[in-house]
């Protein structure tokens, strides 16, 4: 069972300051509605999400519109947005992000707290922590900690686990290529769960003082740590030195070593030793079964990988407390059609382009051509879908919104199941 923190007195003086000050916060949102309706009842849920750039999150919000004319995310930018199309803000759920934007966002969970560069952007806390909301229908607060770029195998890697060790390979590699060995080796060793570390301190720092996050805490009514959310991975699946065979069966299992040890950590050094805990498995590309011919030489590295990812939810000791979610069944796969069909149109404009570079075509008459053959090979909408729906790259889920609401709903699915069974 997760630890219910002991309630702790308050004071008639501390009961009318928190009146006080929830007064002044309805003030400054122009209503009472959001803050009072985020006074407990009972005890605070509190759900830490973690990883690295996709739990951060690329998906603009201007892809929200786009998304609408995706049969899978239309219903839930309809739960997701008001009467004028905008996106709602969470009344019952808050949150603390670190890693995201060079400081610590705090407030009302809605749009912006994905990565701060080129937002307002959302990540999967936006939808997870609204459809939290709705199937509890308790106060939560959620504590993000996400920094882009970073691996188990070194950046998060748990206190538990043995320190990295360079390959004989890599070491012959290193001398090879003139590099200081010794530097190297002290450099990882430095990096080695700086970021597990930075993880644990906040999570501790938010919930040593929540009411700096979550004007409506009641400390007479406590918190759980209810739940993780773990999303991580594009920086091992491609670390070909420290994953050698990585395109071969358990070619990943030291990955999944690590997660087993990460969660085993997180629960000692949260002191919840039953914590559920949500695995969103990278599903970067789709479905690999509906791989193109232009991506088959991803496919066994994919999969390999995409089960390293998923394999802690198997084991035994794990049994009805960890669950993961193929995040690939999110894939656009009518985006996916499009740019098939864009590809067919590429010699022409390449020669087209060819032809302005060249001075034979003003670079006016060149865009247009290329804009009329765009708008002969798609419809309307076609176009309007593959031009709007997109704003990052494959590996970010391409910055779309009708993914990023979805695997954020999954993973709140997910987490309910895991609590049911609890």
């Amino acid at each position: 069972m997760n630890k219910l923190h002991s309630k702790l007195p308050i004071s008639v003086f501390n009961r009318s300051v928190k009146t006080a000050a929830l007064f002044l916060v309805c003030l400054y949102f122009g209503s009472c509605e959001k803050v009072c309706l985020a006074q407990q009842s009972k005890p605070l849920k509190v759900f830490v999400l973690a990883g690295q750039s996709n739990m951060q999150g690329h998906a603009q919000v201007k892809t929200f519109a786009a998304a609408r004319m995706n049969a899978q995310a239309a219903p839930l930018l309809e739960d997701l947005t008001d009467e004028n199309g905008e996106p709602k803000t969470c009344r019952n759920v808050w949150i603390s992000s670190v890693g995201s934007a060079d400081v610590e966002q705090t407030g009302q969970l809605t749009i912006g707290y994905g990565a701060k560069a080129g937002g307002p952007k959302i990540g999967p806390e936006y939808t997870f922590g609204f459809y939290m909301e709705r199937y509890l229908d308790e106060p939560i607060l959620i504590i993000k900690t996400a920094w882009g770029g970073k691996s188990i195998n070194t950046d998060f890697r748990p206190p538990s686990a043995e320190p990295y060790q360079f390959s004989s390979d890599q070491l012959e590699l290193f001398r090879k290529q003139g590099k200081d060995v010794s530097k190297l080796q002290a450099e990882k060793k430095a990096a080695t769960g700086v970021y597990y570390a930075q993880m644990i301190k906040h999570i501790n720092h938010v919930l040593g003082d929540i009411e700096r996050v979550y004007p409506g805490y009641d400390p007479e009514s406590g918190y759980e740590l209810a739940g993780f959310v773990w999303f991580q991975g594009w920086n091992d699946m491609v670390d070909r030195g420290t994953y050698p065979n990585r395109d071969q069966p358990d070619g990943y299992a030291e990955y999944s070593e690590l997660l087993a040890e990460l969660i085993r950590n997180i629960r000692k050094d949260l002191q919840a030793p039953s914590l559920p805990v949500v695995i969103g498995v990278l599903g970067v590309g789709g479905p690999t079964q509906e791989y193109g011919q232009d991506q088959q030489r991803y496919k066994s590295t994919h999969d390999n990988f995409r089960q390293a990812m998923a394999e802690p939810a198997k084991m035994e000791e794990f049994e009805g407390t960890v669950a993961a979610v193929l995040t690939e069944r999110y894939w656009d796969q009518e985006i996916v059609r499009l740019r098939r069909i864009e590809k067919t149109i590429q010699p022409q404009i390449k020669e087209i382009k060819k032809q302005i570079a060249n001075k034979d075509r003003t670079k006016k008459d060149g865009d247009a051509a290329i804009e009329q053959l765009y708008r002969d090979t798609f419809s309307e909408s076609e176009l309007s879908y593959l031009r709007d729906s997109v704003s990052n790259g494959d590996y970010h889920y391409m910055g779309s919104a009708a993914i990023m609401t979805q695997i954020g709903k999954g993973f709140a699915e997910a987490m309910m199941g895991l609590l049911n069974r609890k």
